[in-house]
């Protein structure tokens, strides 16, 4: 299994219905409100790059609210 966060930019005032959108999402594991350049951290546990795609582009890029996404693979070392 591999893992990827995702750093979110939110349209102001949208953070909230953002972060509730991606509670849905099978494959998101972890959801975190942070202050700074993004609004929104998430981590996404795949099991092939296929599963990744799917759900950045398929889902996570779809949500109204987003503004951008800045997504790093995790790897081990």
């Amino acid at each position: 299994m591999s893992t990827a966060f995702v750093l979110i930019r939110a349209e102001p005032g949208c953070e909230r219905e953002v972060y509730l959108s991606l509670l849905e999402i099978d494959s998101i594991t972890e959801t975190h409100v942070a202050y700074g350049e993004y609004d929104i951290i998430a981590r996404i546990d795949f099991d092939d790059e296929q599963e990744m795609a799917q759900t950045l582009i398929g889902q996570m890029r779809s949500l109204p609210g987003i503004i951008k996404t800045e997504t790093l693979i995790a790897v081990e070392v």
